[in-house]
């Protein structure tokens, strides 16, 4: 480098404009680059150990990462606790739902029962105390587990489908016993289990006077102390002795209807019981103005009698 190429620096003073000018070679210049690099790299270094020990510092101890780890194991055990008692009162839910479904089912089966009792329902096609046969041939796929969603829908179907079931059995059981009723009060068939007619209903010529005189009923004889049974269905309005009739049963139908059943030997009821059709009421004797055992058997309609042949050879509902 030439003595004409060399730098001068020009220092200024305040006072009195003096200037004073330093020459500097290209040996200056360099050695002051090189200071300055290396104070550059001093700092850069220096501060890269301060960041090194701030790192060290902070950097967690053994006692301070188990500590750590402790800390989260046990907010995991407290979420795998809190998913528990959820998913164990989901299962308490769906076992209530499921007692509350076996519950309606026996009902529903008890119900279905009745009707096969009734003769409703045939019990050859049924057997309400065994499980629905069902079955089919494999498709040697393995089959998949329902999920926890898919299980609530098939409950909820489930009860959608007993709802219904449940309102039909009702109706039907609604119309059965009106069915019932209404045969029960249907009067019809004789009022004993084995004997034979021995005197019509109208004008008959009387046993004990030999005049013709009115019959408001029918004699129908058999052994003594067989079974007197009702025609129908009713509540007993008279148990016991009358002028005539000797024991006498009287049963109130509704509607206007009232069977008599007299000369029994022995009543077998009492004034206000509810009696069923076909139920015994008294056995056959020969009480009253009798001849020989036997029923004397009446219908009356509004306080008219009636023919009760008419009821014995009525067909059966």
């Amino acid at each position: 480098m030439k003595s004409n190429d060399d730098m001068n620096v020009i220092f200024v003073g305040k006072r009195h404009g003096r200037s004073r000018a330093i020459a500097l070679n290209a040996g200056i210049v360099a050695t002051l680059v090189f200071t300055v690099l290396a104070l550059l790299l001093a700092a850069g270094w220096a501060g890269y150990q301060v960041a090194v020990a701030k790192a060290e510092a902070k950097k967690p101890t053994e006692t301070e990462l188990v500590s750590t780890w402790q800390d989260k194991l046990q907010e995991q055990r407290v979420e795998v606790t809190r998913v528990r008692e959820s998913v164990q009162q989901q299962v308490d839910a769906l076992t209530l739902r499921l007692g509350d479904i076996q519950g309606r089912l026996l009902r529903l089966d008890a119900l279905g029962q009745r009707f096969v009792e009734s003769g409703l329902v045939a019990s050859d096609e049924f057997n309400f105390d065994q499980p629905a046969a069902v079955g089919g041939p494999e498709d040697g796929m393995g089959g998949e587990s329902y999920s926890a969603p898919e299980l609530t829908d098939m409950i909820e179907q489930l009860e959608r489908t007993l709802d219904d079931r449940e309102k039909q059995l009702r109706l039907l059981d609604k119309v059965a016993s009106r069915n019932k009723l209404e045969d029960e009060l249907y009067l019809q068939g004789r009022p004993i289990t084995w004997g034979w007619l021995s005197s019509p209903y109208g004008y008959r010529t009387d046993p004990f006077t030999g005049k013709r005189r009115w019959h408001a009923g029918v004699d129908l004889a058999g052994k003594e102390g067989s079974d007197i049974i009702t025609v129908g269905a009713g509540v007993v309005t008279f148990a016991g002795d009358r002028f005539g009739y000797g024991n006498l049963v009287e049963v109130d139908h509704g509607d206007g209807l009232v069977t008599r059943y007299a000369h029994a030997k022995t009543i077998k009821v009492e004034t206000g019981d509810v009696v069923q059709k076909g139920q015994v009421v008294a056995l056959m004797g020969s009480t009253g103005r009798s001849t020989g055992p036997h029923v004397h058997f009446e219908v009356i309609r509004n306080g008219k009698s009636e023919n009760p042949e008419k009821y014995i050879q009525r067909a059966s509902r």
